[in-house]
């Protein structure tokens, strides 16, 4: 297994830490307000990780943070009139809805910076005594930067080339401007806890090396988090944890990539942030999750609307097929009749699978699979003959078995192919100048008048039905109706 480590910038060979054991530590969300669709492109990718590391038999710890205090997270609260950490709390209850909704893997540890203050505190006085921090009158902590040799080994960059054309106004106390605050002192009618240095609160960085050191030890498998942490969220991690440890604090880092809406990024200023509960308004769960997956997790995405549209012709197909094969299954299997289809196709689903994950967990390579299985299973329903149907219902069988094993990992087809089907039937012909009732009325009619031998009658209503964007399917169970927008 091949992953690529933000640290080198190329893909590696895998090898944990221990044999079997993955630990993985993940930055999550700064609880300010409700979770946009970044949020759950990251969630989505890391569960994806963790499901994978499992089924390839690795027994995983998964750790996910919550930054509970912060600088937005205090401004938001007093502009309600709320205590801090209660306005979290209640942010984060909202954010595990949205989680839930998605049908996301949860983490194994979820950590909150305020619970973890104790430990922070220690590991700020640690870095103190061994000359890597000190503390300003005023009651704040910085880290020195200049003092860790390594500083911008993960993201490639020079410290003195990070002043170059910046103008940074050094706040009171602080030696040097690439220094940054390990604690802060508390403002008047600000969130503080009691500490060796006066009243105040961690810094944001310090959050998450205090939390991944308390929770899964020194040196961890995989960090990760979006790409806009990499510096200098990360890097300020490295430069704290290290300096504690002596140790590497991570083997390999991991970040995914930033997400567009409709060529800009997202912003809050321009009224283009989606939040994952609007998202989840228009569109099913694993539509979304088809987008995120249609791209490699280290790319950015440029989201347009149309991505959204063709996820769900997609999912579309791909469940009216799996319906298909229900039905097909139920018809034709033989339990006496064990024989099945050896072939490419149908004996590689699995390996397949396998080999695009373990090269940096391909999702596109993955889902590229996908279509290719599901127009074989039916092109081999049209043209199987009906000497050979209970040989096909095995195939059929066994490919589906093989689909929901490996694809649930993606968090695919957990769904009532009927439901679905009907849900997204009915999204789209809400948008057309004709009901669900209306149509099968004009198919009743049809019916009716093909019973008659009044084939002028019959082909009219069809028409009329194929100008109002439905199409109809004459099957030996009856006519089934479709919509042309899902093709």
């Amino acid at each position: 297994m091949r992953i690529t480590n933000s640290m080198t910038g190329k893909k590696e060979e895998f090898v944990p830490i221990k044999p079997n054991e993955v630990k993985m530590y993940a930055c999550g969300i700064t609880v300010y307000d409700l979770s946009h669709i970044g949020h759950a492109r990251q969630a989505i990718v890391y569960a994806m990780i963790t499901n994978y590391l499992r089924y390839r038999g690795y027994k995983v710890t998964y750790v996910r943070n919550y930054t509970d205090v912060d600088d937005k997270i205090i401004k938001r609260a007093n502009e309600l009139g709320k205590d801090a950490i209660e306005f979290s709390k209640e942010q984060i209850l909202e954010t595990e809805k949205d989680m839930a909704a998605l049908h996301v893997t949860d983490a194994d540890i979820k950590t909150k910076a305020s619970e973890y203050i104790l430990q922070i505190i220690k590991f700020v006085q640690k870095l103190i005594d061994k000359g890597y921090a000190y503390p300003t009158e005023k009651g704040d902590v910085y880290y020195i930067v200049r003092k860790f040799k390594d500083y911008g080994k993960l993201s490639h960059r020079n410290v003195d080339d990070m002043l170059n054309g910046v103008r940074i106004e050094l706040e009171e106390g602080k030696k040097d401007p690439l220094d940054f605050a390990l604690w802060k002192s508390a403002k008047p009618g600000e969130i503080y806890w009691e500490s060796p240095w006066g009243k105040g609160r961690p810094g944001w960085h310090i959050e998450c090396s205090a939390m991944a050191l308390d929770t899964l030890g020194e040196t961890i498998d995989i960090h990760g988090g979006g790409r806009d942490l990499l510096f200098p969220h990360h890097e300020n991690e490295i430069a704290q944890s290290e300096s504690l440890t002596n140790k590497d604090f991570a083997h390999y880092w991991s970040h995914c990539g930033l997400i567009k809406i409709n060529g800009e990024k997202m912003s809050k200023s321009l009224g283009n942030s989606l939040t994952i509960r609007d998202a989840l308004k228009m569109y099913n769960y694993e539509v979304i999750k088809y987008v995120m997956f249609s791209k490699h997790y280290v790319s950015d995405i440029d989201i347009h609307d149309e991505d959204f549209k063709l996820a769900e012709k997609h999912m579309y197909y791909f469940y009216s097929t799996i319906k298909a094969m229900q039905e097909y299954i139920d018809k034709n299997i033989n339990p006496s009749n064990k024989e099945i289809i050896n072939d490419e196709i149908v004996d590689t689903i699995i390996s397949k699978f396998i080999d695009n994950m373990d090269d940096d967990f391909n999702s596109v390579a993955t889902i590229a699979n996908l279509h290719t299985i599901f127009k074989y299973i039916n092109n081999l329903m049209k043209t199987s003959k009906k000497s050979n149907k209970e040989v096909t219902a095995n195939t059929i069988k066994k490919m589906f078995a093989d689909i929901k094993e490996v694809y649930g990992i993606l968090g695919f087809f957990e769904q009532d192919p009927e439901i679905f089907i009907n849900e997204m039937k009915n999204k789209y012909v809400s948008k057309l100048e004709i009901s669900p009732e209306i149509i099968e009325e004009k198919i009743t009619q049809r019916n009716e008048a093909k019973r008659s031998k009044d084939y002028k009658v019959a082909d009219e209503i069809r028409e009329e039905l194929d100008k109002n964007g439905i199409i109809l399917n004459d099957t030996v169970d009856g006519t089934i109706w479709d919509l042309k927008e899902l093709y």
